[in-house]
């Protein structure tokens, strides 16, 4: 056997992520050879995964230009032996791809399962054993290094074991530096993966293993931790989950079960955490649940008045999974579950309590319930306009748009030209833009500049209309922001959906300026 594959346990726990290449069979995402690049930087050189699974062999030949891109920028910077590209047991095409594109570690795939040799492969398990052995040689020959995947690992476990162990039996001489099981359906529960991987481990104590889990019962985080206790020293992973059907092992989520509830570690950087999460979602175009653990949007909100309450007078809602561990910021929700302890919270840090009564107080509380049973959600941004009301007095906006129009064109940019109002003084300008809204923004931008302001962060940008809307419903368009450090929401309705964005957009700049 290869003495690479004798090392024990370690204290850290390796981090393969297959974004790049399970991550894809989820439906409707496809990266393109620059957002490949672009996300193995940012995993390799800022997340600090320990090994990247770039792609498929054989798969078209933008897969291919892909992989020589990532290779030809890991190259200089250290990573190439960190990059790994899934081979098949294929006389020797998975092997020639991957050498031919400057890559040096090959993770071939072998059936674990007798039924997957006899009916897919329509071979003996003998065969399929042989077959593996040949091609493992080659690839050494080649002077890759091998990593070898057990396909239907769990269904193997559950009704083929005696096959498995012929199976890595045939391979220990051979230079194999991970067996890396798979539960490619997501079918075992938490007591099935513990009791496989054990057994694992000690029919096989020299080995480096590694699980690759699916998550089709909602359980591969769990599933993971105990490969994890189990002995196993690598894990396999996707951003915000991807994969196919319900995806693969989020990322966030078995690093922080791995700091938190063992004496393992990773190497993963947990404050790039949601900025990865971010750049996925923003590339593939597939939103993470608004409650994803760690990276979800809503996370690390308050909406009950209770818990702010709590969290004000001693931190009696707050767990090891603090916002800033992530760098991330804790937020209050109002709406109708709010108290006076979120209310005090908001406005805290904000001169705009100043002067209200303790009975002005209570009336901003009633007003936002109010506001909450009519399932309308009440951001910072908003509070100024709701305060001003409460205190009888009109909000003054410091700064207005006083004219925006569009022109929009089949063929062609869009235009905007955009009048302002500052304390006063007025601006105007006009711009081009990859859309209404886009020329908008470019024109205000340039107004902002005359008045020595810049534009605050655009993070995300929801529209919405009533379920059965019409082409003239009304729509409501949600802004994320990030200004000063934080994250700020603002709301704009109309009829028009660019004049929406625009009422979000001014409203946001008010806030900035005061």
């Amino acid at each position: 056997m290869n003495m690479n594959s004798k090392l024990k346990h370690q204290p850290y726990i390796e981090i393969l992520d297959t974004t790049l290449r399970d991550g894809e069979q989820t439906p409707g995402v496809s990266f393109s050879p620059q957002e490949k690049l672009e996300i193995a930087r940012l995993l390799l050189s800022r997340v600090h995964v320990d090994r990247l699974e770039l792609a498929s062999a054989r798969v078209s030949e933008g897969e291919e230009c892909a992989v020589k891109e990532i290779i030809r920028w890991a190259k200089p910077h250290g990573f190439l032996e960190n990059l790994e590209i899934l081979g098949f047991i294929d006389g020797g095409k998975s092997t020639g791809w991957i050498s031919d594109a400057g890559g040096k570690v090959i993770n071939f795939v072998a059936k674990a399962s007798v039924n997957h040799c006899k009916l897919q492969l329509k071979k003996t398990p003998r065969r399929h054993i042989d077959d593996v052995v040949k091609e493992i040689r080659r690839a050494n020959d080649a002077g890759m290094s091998v990593n070898l995947y057990l396909e239907a690992w769990s269904e193997g476990m559950k009704n083929d074991f005696g096959y498995i162990c012929d199976l890595i039996r045939a391979v220990e001489e051979l230079s194999v530096k991970r067996i890396m099981p798979a539960d490619t359906l997501g079918l075992l529960s938490p007591q099935e993966m513990s009791r496989y991987a054990e057994l694992m481990i000690s029919v096989f104590p020299g080995y480096r293993f590694d699980f690759h889990g699916h998550n089709d019962y909602g359980m591969v985080t769990a599933n993971s931790l105990a490969a994890v206790n189990a002995g196993f020293s690598g894990i396999h992973t996707t951003i915000n989950g991807l994969g196919e059907r319900a995806g693969n092992q989020p990322l966030a989520q078995i690093v922080v079960a791995i700091h938190d509830f063992t004496k393992s570690r990773t190497r993963i950087a947990e404050k790039e955490l949601h900025h990865a999460s971010q750049l996925i979602q923003a590339i593939s175009g597939k939103r993470c649940p608004w409650n994803m653990p760690v990276v979800g949007s809503d996370v690390y909100t308050h909406t009950c008045g209770v818990h702010a309450d709590g969290d004000k007078k001693a931190e009696l809602y707050v767990s090891k999974l603090r916002p800033e561990r992530f760098g991330r910021q804790r937020d209050i929700a109002l709406g109708k579950l709010a108290g006076r302890a979120s209310i005090e919270t908001i406005l805290e840090d904000t001169a705009w309590c100043s002067g209200m009564t303790p009975e002005q107080k209570e009336h901003l509380l009633s007003e936002i319930i109010r506001l909450g049973d009519r399932k309308k959600t009440v951001s910072t941004a908003d509070l100024p306009y709701i305060i001003a009301g409460v205190k009888k007095t009109p909000h003054n906006k410091v700064f207005k748009i006083t004219a925006a129009e569009f022109e929009s064109a089949l063929h062609g940019m869009a235009k905007s030209h955009v009048a302002v109002d500052y304390n006063g003084q007025c601006a105007e300008a006009s711009a081009r833009g990859d859309g209404g809204y886009d020329a908008f923004v470019k024109a205000l931008k340039k107004c902002l500049k005359q008045f020595k302001l810049t534009m605050p962060r655009l993070i995300d940008y929801e529209e919405r209309i009533p379920p059965g809307g019409r082409t003239d419903a009304i729509v409501e368009t949600t802004i994320t922001w990030s200004y000063g450090g934080k994250t700020h929401i603002t709301t704009g309705v109309d009829s028009d959906q660019v004049l929406a964005a625009v009422a979000a957009t001014e409203k946001m700049i008010n806030f900035m300026v005061q």
